[in-house]
């Protein structure tokens, strides 16, 4: 709390000095997920929580038709008028907000001019979903400041849209959904075809989530993120020629999929293999956190890394070698990569009664290999989109 109090006032204090007046002023948090990774857009299921780390919008009504951007962490400024057509350009944080503006025109939402000033801290590049707060802490934002009857539900929807249309990167529903929709000590089960979901208590009992950052930095938009999601679209092509209902991986099974393996491309089967277990793991974990297992829950995270690794081919190195290092050392009873890949996090079960020796011992090995400091978070569930003042 602390730490929001802190952030709070500093951008009202940065606000106040660049445009004058009092401004509203929207947290929306980056995420962790449990597990379910790569199946959000491919209809199927994910479990994510929101984290203490978050983006922070300061917002007020300009009295014109001019907007004004000020990012103060990055000392950097965009200005435009309300009235102009809205297209992607070349400083990258704008299009975040300019994508999320273009889908309140979509909807024919009436805007007016605004200041904005905001800052993040939730680390970029790290598969935390920096660029979903973003989204979805000035689609909150807007609507409040416009009086918008805008559900969270939509704010997460228009900064998918935002991501796909102005960054350029096809991503599924989860990150925005779980930014705008956590609720704290709670993760999210998702069905991201329904949009349906339930929140389920996050108890961890006797253990703690930690992340270790690789400090490995991706861009989702230059990566093969979009080719994983062609992909497994080929994959379905094939599918659906043989069986019926099978509108997405979400609705194939593993003995459909080895029906169709000799028309499939050998990459394309290992895409496909990877969802469709992946899918069937989240259903587990999700009963083994209602039950209390957390045992389980780490077992099944762990086994999707060796997926992601091995069959989706989104790892790299230093994430492979820190899941090795987790699965040697007894106190760490599950990890895996989170987030889209080739870079960023593990997420880490760790037994608290040896905490701080195992994250120790991580960052000793990680180091002894790669000449690294690692960065660690210790986290936990905590709430979605929220206002903090109006």
């Amino acid at each position: 709390m602390k730490e929001v109090n802190a952030k709070k006032e500093a951008i009202i204090a940065c606000f106040k000095e660049k445009f004058g007046g009092e401004p509203l002023v929207i947290k929306s948090p980056g995420r962790i997920n449990l597990i379910g990774e790569h199946t959000d857009y491919n209809n199927g299921y994910v479990m994510p929580a929101a984290i203490e780390q978050a983006a922070y919008v300061a917002i007020a009504k300009s009295g014109s038709k001019e907007c004004k951007l000020e990012a103060l962490d990055l000392d950097e400024q965009y200005s435009f008028s309300i009235d102009d057509a809205l297209k992607p350009v070349e400083m990258g944080w704008v299009n975040y907000f300019l994508g999320v503006l273009d889908q309140y025109n979509k909807k024919g939402l009436a805007l007016e001019g605004f200041n904005m000033v905001f800052t993040s801290d939730v680390p970029l590049g790290a598969g935390l979903s920096s660029s979903a707060a973003l989204e979805c802490s000035f689609g909150f934002a807007v609507s409040q400041l416009f009086g918008h009857e805008v559900s969270l539900v939509d704010v997460a929807k228009m900064g998918q849209q935002a991501e796909h249309n102005f960054a350029g990167v096809k991503c599924g529903i989860m990150d925005q959904f779980a930014s705008c929709l956590s609720t704290a000590d709670h993760a999210i089960m998702l069905d991201c075809r329904s949009l349906e979901y339930t929140s389920i208590p996050c108890d961890l009992k006797d253990y703690q989530l930690v992340l270790f950052d690789t400090a490995v930095k991706h861009n989702l938009a230059s990566s093969e993120y979009n080719v994983r999601r062609e992909q497994c679209e080929s994959g379905v092509a094939v599918l659906q020629k043989k069986f019926e209902g099978v509108e997405s991986l979400r609705d194939a099974t593993m003995e459909q999929l080895d029906a169709v393996k000799s028309e499939l491309d050998a990459v394309v089967y290992d895409r496909c293999a990877y969802v469709i277990s992946e899918n069937n793991r989240v259903l587990k974990a999700a009963e083994a956190l209602k039950s209390g297992d957390i045992e389980l829950l780490g077992k099944l995270m762990t086994e999707t890394h060796e997926g992601l690794s091995k069959q989706y081919e989104v790892s790299c190195a230093e994430l492979d070698l820190l899941a090795d290092i987790a699965k040697a050392n007894p106190d760490i009873i599950g990890a895996r990569m989170m987030g889209g890949g080739f870079g960023g996090c593990t997420i880490n079960i760790v037994k608290k009664s040896g905490l701080d020796t195992a994250v120790e011992s991580v960052l000793e090995s990680y180091k002894k290999v790669t000449q690294v400091e690692l960065k660690h978070y210790i986290v936990a569930p905590g709430d979605g989109a929220t206002l903090l003042k109006n």
